[in-house]
């Protein structure tokens, strides 16, 4: 019998983790987290039950692995993509359009509202991940403000709304392709407007340093209320 090597069997644990998230993933997007348990996951896996337990205690000990590497893979892909794009405008739609997709597709809630699935103690892990999209979010619009292409707001407060807007985006409607894609659009006008964006005819964005603020402008509406 051939013997199994140090390198082989870390290979092997690691590939049986790989499948049991990749199934958890998967579940996700076709039934949803509620009603989820460990047996479906072992299942759809093709591992034995006691092999998932081998790797978490719990479904949310499972959820936060799980969220914590997509969120992070997330956040690298994101990252590269808003470095090619230099108008604030611009970015802060690349960034509603990919959270909008992502969430779409991973039927996981948004980063704040992920205190809502997990206890205190589970969320803390997640909170430097999550504070990082935010992060994130605040830097695109403080960029808009400094560039004059947003005008000026409390950047935490229209970050907050507009992480509330995407969650409520995400979890209406169909995700096949032709209406996620309208859905996707609305959104981003959406919240760009909201913002206090302003576009020529062609659709490029004008600066708006100067211009007399409109009632409301800068602040986006209340979270979830997307045009029809």
């Amino acid at each position: 019998m051939p013997r199994i090597s140090a390198a082989s069997n870390a290979e092997q644990r690691a590939d049986t983790q790989r499948r049991i998230l990749t199934a958890f993933g998967e579940l996700l997007f076709t039934h949803g987290l509620p009603g989820l348990t460990m047996t479906d996951v072992a299942r759809h896996a093709g591992v034995g039950r006691t092999a998932v337990y081998n790797y978490y205690a719990d479904i949310e000990e499972l959820l936060i692995s799980y969220a914590l590497e997509e969120t992070e893979k997330f956040l690298t892909e994101l990252r590269d993509s808003l470095g090619r794009l230099q108008n604030p405008v611009e970015r802060l739609a690349l960034y509603v359009r990919a959270q909008v997709v992502d969430l779409s597709r991973r039927h996981l809630p948004p980063g704040p509202a992920m205190g809502a699935v997990l206890s205190p103690s589970s969320f803390a892990k997640l909170s430097d991940h999550v504070s990082e999209l935010s992060t994130l979010l605040q830097g695109i619009l403080r960029d808009g403000m400094e560039q004059g292409y947003l005008p000026v707001a409390d950047v935490g407060q229209q970050a907050q709304l507009i992480l509330g807007t995407l969650s409520s985006s995400a979890a209406r409607g169909s995700d096949e392709p032709a209406e996620l894609e309208a859905r996707v659009a609305r959104t981003v006008r959406f919240i760009q407007l909201g913002a206090g964006a302003r576009f020529d005819d062609g659709g490029q964005p004008l600066p708006v340093a100067g211009l007399p603020a409109a009632a409301g402008q800068g602040l986006v509406s209340a979270p979830g209320r997307l045009p029809a």
